[in-house]
């Protein structure tokens, strides 16, 4: 039987990795690459990294190339399903090529594998279709989250009080009900200006080099963070920012 690894490599600092996840590596066959194109090169250089410091000389790499998507489409459900099964295809025909019966393979899944990244659904779609076999295991890594809190030196929740963590569509319908303090991942539309009362902590590039972060009322610091983001998305060619959002309560 084949093996499959999804491993969460952390929010892109290498020292990220977990010992779980250094070993995970060391046991590999064939790692897995999807390609987003070049503007995403720093976030492939990452994962190349992390094969050569703790992978098996005689790793393999297969890689395919990420399927585009619409990213302001009017069907965002139909739009991701869509996408989802494209990507799919393009997954297993990678498996069925490239792993061998009894050979482990991996999936080198930046942040944490549970939170906003399709690997594990694309897996279980393939498993669904019953044509490629194998079994697979989830390795957890440090999230742009929790490191966003850990740059901020803050704690995600305050005393006896929840939070939640959505993304910048859903914060676009309204703030979340029973909640002061939300987390949001994915927000091509900058949601938080519409809360200028409320206090923001962003960051973006987390755990890189590139590392960039800015707290304040939003009212006081929205056009920073505003102008910041372009500029870093220009530079760069792509940018992945996390931000939490805390009113009083």
């Amino acid at each position: 039987m084949r093996k499959i690894y999804v491993i969460g490599i952390g929010a892109g600092d290498p020292d990220h990795l977990t010992l779980q996840a250094a070993k995970a590596i060391g046991r590999t066959d064939v790692f897995f690459l999807l390609d987003k194109g070049e503007a995403k090169e720093s976030m492939i250089e990452l994962r190349r990294r992390l094969m050569k410091a703790y992978g098996r000389p005689s790793r393999r790499v297969a890689e395919g190339r990420d399927p585009e998507r619409d990213r302001t489409p009017a069907d965002y459900q139909g739009t991701v399903a869509d996408w989802r099964s494209r990507r799919s295809a393009v997954t297993e025909a990678l498996i069925s090529e490239h792993l061998l019966d009894g050979e482990t393979g991996s999936f080198l899944v930046w942040g944490d594998p549970s939170l906003y990244d399709s690997t594990i659904a694309i897996l279980e779609e393939i498993l669904a279709r019953g044509q490629t076999l194998f079994e697979y295991e989830v390795i957890p890594g440090i999230s742009s989250v929790s490191t966003l809190a850990a740059k901020h030196r803050i704690g995600l929740n305050r005393v006896g009080q929840p939070f939640q963590v959505t993304t910048g569509r859903r914060l676009a319908e309204g703030w979340p009900a029973g909640v002061d303090d939300v987390v949001v991942m994915l927000d091509a539309q900058q949601a938080f200006i519409a809360h200028p009362d409320a206090y923001v902590y962003w960051g973006a590039y987390l755990g890189t080099a590139d590392e960039i972060l800015r707290e304040g009322r939003v009212s006081e610091v929205a056009d920073e963070i505003l102008k910041t983001r372009a500029e870093a998305r220009e530079r760069h060619g792509w940018i992945m920012d996390t931000y939490l959002l805390r009113r009083d309560s």
